[in-house]
């Protein structure tokens, strides 16, 4: 064998070693992204469980709670929001981590609608939620039980049920959001089972074969202006109106106060009981002013980015990657574990039916923390007037 002939021979030997090293590598490093995303998407997986669910044993356990109607606006949101967690984001997850669809096509068809109905019904129970507190706390009291009667929320709480049902099981699984994109989804579809089966060929032997199929949900424009508009967009202006009114009406107490210090004040010895009584209103005033500024932030940050795609993609001939897609429903899926301290966490009633739960039912201990915060705030807030369980506090 010549000397140029070993070199090229070593060369070779080289390149396949180096090839076979830098795939190692490669597998490694993809072996520990899966290892941290399954971490990550666990612990958003469990928190969310867990808000939701403890906000639901606080309604079974305290029946200070279940003496204030509007309180079951909250437990039926933390029920959607459970349901997400349970039955909508362990799928998503699998899918997510593995790049593959084990569950057949029909249990697609149904995953998806229940991904559809449910994040669609607990963005409905924020728009409810957001109406309840407008007339809690920018209309009269007598106007607010005629509004808010027992039949009304009830009728209120079945809507935020039903409503989904028709933009989700019903054309799902009637296949109307693929009427004339037919071609387009079996493209996807075909691409990506050729794609999956040769990520898998190589495991066939350990695997015992493999599964072709996907799960793939593509909507014509039509399905998604109209899913869009119920599932976001309306509620998106309903609630944008409410809390507009509802700052408004906080910012005037804040501004009626200050006149009214300001009418009042005069050099005096000690210490004035209605300055402290009208400072501590105040202040309670413009920290229920924040506290609706971030849950609507919260809401337009999670949901805003997938509604605006999903409206975008039919008219840019479905060229959203899917990596993109995957972040924005995700981040969607992170507002149903963010909700229960958006609106629960933030009530001192449920705070204290917290505390007993948490304390192993230890209700004097929740007592004495009650009143400890009670003694720091001064009562009659006209954010919690109307005889409202949500205080915006």
């Amino acid at each position: 064998m010549s000397f140029y002939s070993l070199l090229f021979f070593s060369s070779l030997v080289n390149d396949i070693n180096n090839t076979g090293q830098q795939e190692e590598q490669q597998e490694f490093l993809n072996s520990l992204e899966i290892v941290v995303l399954s971490i990550v998407l666990s612990i958003i997986i469990i928190m969310t469980v867990f808000g939701n669910l403890l906000v639901m044993v606080a309604l079974c356990t305290d029946r200070h709670l279940r003496k204030k109607k509007t309180n079951y606006f909250i437990v039926s949101l933390a029920f959607a929001d459970l349901l997400v967690a349970l039955v909508v984001m362990p799928f998503a997850a699998i899918e997510l981590t593995t790049g593959q669809w084990h569950y057949g096509e029909l249990f697609c068809l149904v995953r998806t609608s229940l991904d559809v109905l449910l994040t669609t019904a607990s963005i409905l129970h924020l728009c409810c939620i957001a109406l309840d507190r407008y007339y809690a706390i920018c209309c009269q009291p007598l106007v607010y039980r005629h509004k808010m009667t027992p039949v009304r929320v009830a009728a209120m709480l079945s809507g935020c049920w039903l409503i989904p049902m028709f933009i989700s099981f019903l054309p799902i699984m009637q296949s109307w959001n693929e009427i004339g994109i037919e071609d387009i989804v079996s493209e996807r579809t075909a691409v990506r089972s050729l794609l999956r089966c040769l990520h898998t060929v190589t495991k066939i032997s350990q695997t015992g074969g493999f599964n072709n199929t996907s799960c793939i949900f593509l909507v014509n424009w039509p399905y998604a202006l109209v899913c869009s508009a119920v599932a976001f967009y309306v509620p998106l202006v309903l609630m944008v109106l409410a809390y507009q009114r509802i700052y408004v009406t906080a910012m005037t107490h804040v501004r009626q106060i200050e006149t009214l210090q300001r009418a009042g004040s005069a050099p005096t010895t000690g210490t004035d009981p209605s300055a402290s009584v009208g400072n501590s209103r105040m202040r309670i005033e413009t920290k229920a002013a924040k506290t609706l500024a971030v849950i609507m932030g919260c809401f337009c940050l999670c949901w805003a980015p997938f509604f605006i795609t999903n409206v975008v993609d039919p008219f840019i001939n479905y060229s959203v990657p899917g990596q993109l897609w995957t972040a924005w429903l995700w981040l969607g899926y992170i507002n149903s574990g963010l909700n229960p301290f958006l609106y629960a966490f933030l009530n001192r009633a449920f705070r204290r039916a917290f505390l007993v739960i948490l304390c192993c039912g230890n209700e004097q201990y929740a007592q004495q923390r009650t009143r400890s915060l009670r003694h720091t705030q001064r009562p009659c807030s006209p954010a919690s007037a109307n005889g409202t369980s949500m205080a915006l506090r």
